[in-house]
C-alpha cells in the first residue's frame, strides 16, 4: 500500500512537470482569428497573451465600428485559445493520472 503511494506521488510530481512544460510550449503556439471582413485581424498565444492586431486602416474614422469589431475578434480568438490550452493541458493530465478504480468514467 504504502508503494502505490509512493508510486502515485512520484507519477504526479511527473504530471505536474509536464503540465509546466505544456503551459511553457502553448506560448509558442499562436492563434491567428479575424473578422468575416478581414479588416481586423488578432493574434495570440494559446495561453491567451495577445502578441499582435492588425486594423484596416478605413476602420480608423469609425471609433464605434472599429470597437465592435475588436470585441468581437478578441472574443472569437480567445475562445479558439482556450480550446487549444484546455485540450492540450487535459490530454497532459489524463495522461499522468495515476490508475485509480473509477476514474476513468470521470475523464473518458
Amino acid at each position: 500500500m504504502f508503494g502505490d503511494i509512493m508510486g502515485m506521488m512520484g507519477k504526479l510530481k511527473e504530471t505536474q512537470a509536464k503540465v509546466a512544460a505544456t503551459k511553457e510550449r502553448l506560448n509558442t503556439v499562436l492563434i491567428d482569428a479575424e473578422n468575416s471582413e478581414g479588416t481586423i485581424k488578432v493574434t495570440l498565444t494559446a495561453n491567451r497573451e495577445i502578441k499582435n492586431i492588425t486594423i484596416a486602416d478605413e476602420l480608423l474614422n469609425d471609433k464605434e465600428q472599429l470597437e465592435d469589431y475588436l470585441v468581437i475578434t478578441l472574443n472569437k480568438a480567445i475562445a479558439q485559445a482556450t480550446s487549444v490550452n484546455e485540450t492540450e493541458l487535459a490530454a497532459v493530465a489524463k495522461e499522468g493520472m495515476p490508475n485509480i478504480p473509477g476514474l476513468d468514467n470521470m475523464f473518458g
